[in-house]
């Protein structure tokens, strides 16, 4: 219940009950709607100066969210460029080195890069991080197409590579468990028949007739025929300028056109053309020069093997053909 104010009222020289009506109503509904109405502003200008809208709360909220995710992505970026960098060094420092080919060079590595400045100026020009990583990400994509284009070259030069090392002449051609003796004859030496120097153009490998002889690398044979001199004969290319050669057998286990691996089976040791006992006469050319046979056998043999083989080799010198 509200309380009742009272007036004294000379007339009747009492107190009576006195009521706010008229202007004086007015007047104070006026003055109570005013300050109202400066509080409220009051209150409404502390709140918005002091706390933000929900508009801005969810503005700010994403935009914490998207500083996160652009952070990610810088390191991310950096990871990328420092395990790039790893490839590029194992590529030019490691797999060229064994495969024997020259590492880029910078000018390739860098060619094309710093095509971004049309882009940054017209679209995002105005935020210096947004053009700095746009450049960075331009650079990484860049080097990775070229290091891409490197690993398919690599890849290529492996394979020819694989081919060669398969091809070149790289065991002996009678196994050391049916050989008899080595002639480290290479060279000029006086012939056992014609009794006159000539030149020896291979190794000659004492067996038993019907030992069989293996070719030394993949490759196609060319020739298995029946010659004056080194009787029945086979030639095998083998690519990358390699041939041997395989002389005085006593029978063919291939012939001409034949594509064949190392290890095959070619033919078999025997006496024919111009020869005085039962070996195998074994060249080796490379690019149409003749090499010592001796210096391809390495791989067949374990260091001590192949420094016997040369010692016993030395101390028979005599050729059979």
């Amino acid at each position: 219940m509200s309380k009742v104010k009272y007036r004294y009222n000379p007339r009747t020289c009492k107190y009576e009950p006195w009521y706010l009506r008229g202007k004086a109503l007015q007047d104070q509904l006026a003055i109570f709607i005013g300050l109202s109405v400066l509080l409220a502003c009051g209150f409404y200008l502390t709140f918005t100066s002091n706390f933000d809208s929900l508009d801005e709360q969810l503005l700010k909220r994403e935009n914490i969210t998207l500083r996160t995710q652009w952070q990610i992505l810088e390191d991310r970026i950096h990871k990328s460029f420092s395990e790039l960098n790893g490839l590029i060094e194992k590529d030019d420092k490691n797999y060229r080195v064994i495969l024997d080919s020259d590492p880029l060079s910078p000018e390739i590595r860098q060619g094309g890069v710093g095509g971004s400045e049309k882009f940054s100026l017209n679209e995002i020009g105005n935020f210096p991080a947004l053009v700095y990583d746009y450049t960075i990400l331009e650079k990484l994509k860049h080097n990775l197409d070229i290091e891409v284009q490197s690993f398919e070259e690599l890849n290529e030069l492996l394979n020819d590579r694989i081919h060669m090392w398969a091809s070149r002449p790289a065991i002996q051609p009678i196994n050391n468990n049916q050989l008899d003796r080595l002639h480290m004859s290479y060279g000029s030496r006086m012939h056992p028949i014609f009794k006159v120097m000539m030149d020896h153009n291979g190794l000659d490998f004492s067996a038993s007739r019907g030992t069989p002889v293996y070719a030394t690398g993949d490759g196609k044979v060319t020739t298995a025929h029946l010659s004056d001199s080194y009787g029945n004969v086979i030639y095998i290319d083998h690519g990358h300028g390699y041939e041997t050669r395989y002389a005085h057998l006593s029978s063919f286990a291939v012939k001409p056109g034949d594509k064949i691996k190392r290890g095959h089976i070619i033919g078999y040791v025997g006496n024919t053309g111009n020869s005085v006992s039962s070996h195998l006469h074994y060249e080796v050319i490379y690019k149409n020069q003749h090499v010592n046979p001796i210096n391809f056998f390495q791989r067949d043999l374990s260091n001590k093997e192949y420094e016997r083989l040369i010692e016993i080799g030395n101390s028979q010198s005599k050729a059979l053909d």
